[in-house]
């Protein structure tokens, strides 16, 4: 963060006496010190406000707080109605002394592998800043336009919702030059009831966008291709099936990567390559390149950019781990990005047999159950050999693999399936591991690491 003065930066909130310089915005006290600005967060676990002072006496210079804090001088507390939206407020008005060419990417499945293919090409024409992580929401967002710079080219920032209205907030605050909407999917139906409910909150990436500014949307996603986009906007479709603006085709998978062709209808062809598995990811990286060229970034240098792209966390990682081909998929999972890593499965050339270990998905609502007992039937059409289940809702998923002659079974928790995994590999065999991050699959991952001694099974 460079320097600025908290006046300027709690514009709109409050005054701080003395009008100190904050050089970072903390919501740790731990990560408080000289120049710091604190802001007292509700959680589920504790109440920032109980740490304020400790922040203060650690060099916080201020204090965004909802009621004065014991401890905290009354002159450098600001006090608002909602900590995290002015957690937004000020990371609007740190934006705004910064002028990069800035985009949003919002959609229910693949945000961050799209993030980071905008990352890989926008990085290839300058220096460019990414959300990092999922910090996607009221806290992560502002703390990435913290991180702007007077050197910041461009800059991509994903943005996630739990309702109607967060995104608008969001987009309002970061001003994107351009953004992507990946797909309307089931994520969030507990929250929202409908797609069409949100479709509605992930269209609110509108609102910050500039009258001519492109909006990429998925063609080949039933919502997005009949989605009204205001006219005052550029709408731009990307696509495989469809007849889109921006299409690929030839698209051909090894065991490292996915060549195809992009089709341009302005620009004409360009061939692309990836370092990743899936036509989703071909999705993901046609949005990312349709948005840059419509940002006027040279088609040709932004294709050939896409094979720079990497993956982050337990996200779709393809491992050799000691004759073992391990697809690490487990940071979250949804009824959409389920059935895609099954699809990357089921192309990934094997010697031996093809394992899915799959648990619960969150967020479902009352399409929980019939959303697994789906899973089930795609494990069944994907060849799955054998299917490793954990999670009340995943049982569903167990029955209808079972029924459609899969080989399954259900384990009541990760120990379980890791002792299933550990017993049942052999050298050639594909493992993929896929579930909500709830679920902590990434502890099975890591325990499997380190137990597996690559032997031949009887």
């Amino acid at each position: 963060m460079q320097p600025i003065r908290a006046n300027i930066l709690c514009r709109g909130l409050g005054q701080v006496e003395g009008d100190p310089v904050v050089t970072a915005v903390v919501t740790d006290n731990r990560a408080a010190g000289p120049g710091s600005l604190f802001v007292c967060i509700r959680g589920a676990r504790a109440d920032g406000h109980d740490y304020a002072a400790k922040a203060v006496q650690a060099g916080a210079c201020a204090v965004v707080a909802q009621h004065p804090v014991h401890g905290v001088p009354s002159g450098r507390c600001v006090l608002v109605q909602n900590p995290l939206d002015a957690m937004i407020r000020m990371g609007a008005n740190y934006r705004a002394g910064f002028s990069p060419v800035l985009v949003g990417v919002t959609g229910s499945v693949g945000k961050t592998t799209t993030k980071e293919f905008c990352y890989a090409v926008f990085s290839a024409f300058g220096k460019t800043l990414k959300t990092e992580g999922n910090q996607n929401n009221e806290i992560g967002m502002p703390n990435t336009l913290f991180r702007l710079d007077g050197t910041t080219r461009y800059a991509v920032v994903e943005m996630g919702m739990q309702g109607l209205g967060e995104i608008e907030k969001l987009t309002l605050a970061a001003r994107p030059c351009g953004a992507i909407i990946t797909c309307i999917g089931q994520s969030h139906l507990e929250q929202l009831g409908t797609r069409e409910n949100i479709l509605k909150a992930k269209m609110e990436i509108c609102a910050g966008l500039p009258d001519g500014a492109p909006l990429i949307v998925n063609a080949d996603n039933d919502l997005l291709s009949h989605a009204q986009v205001p006219a005052r906007l550029r709408r731009v479709s990307f696509g495989i099936e469809a007849d889109a603006d921006v299409r690929a085709k030839g698209i051909s998978t090894g065991p490292n990567g996915t060549d195809f062709t992009i089709l341009d209808k302005q620009r004409g062809e360009f061939a692309a390559y990836i370092p990743a598995m899936g036509v989703h990811n071909v999705y993901d990286a046609l949005s990312s390149w349709a948005l840059a060229v419509s940002l006027g970034l040279d088609a040709r240098k932004a294709a050939q950019a896409l094979a720079h792209y990497k993956t982050t966390g337990h996200r779709q990682n393809i491992v050799q781990f000691r004759g073992l081909t391990m697809l690490e998929d487990c940071y979250n999972a949804s009824p959409d990005s389920m059935r895609a890593a099954l699809h990357t499965l089921q192309a990934y050339p094997v010697k031996g047999r093809r394992i899915a270990v799959l648990g619960d998905m969150f967020e479902l609502g009352s399409a929980q159950r019939s959303a697994h007992e789906q899973v089930g039937r795609q494990a069944a059409e994907a060849g799955v050999d054998l299917l490793i289940t954990v999670g009340d809702a995943m049982r569903h998923a167990h029955a209808c693999a079972e029924a459609l002659g899969v080989s399954a079974v259900h384990c009541e928790n990760r120990q379980e399936a890791l002792e299933k995994l550990l017993c049942t590999c052999r050298t050639g065999d594909a493992v993929l591991l896929k579930a909500s991050h709830g679920m902590q699959f990434e502890k099975i991952l890591s325990a499997f690491y380190a137990q597996y001694e690559g032997r031949q099974q009887p």
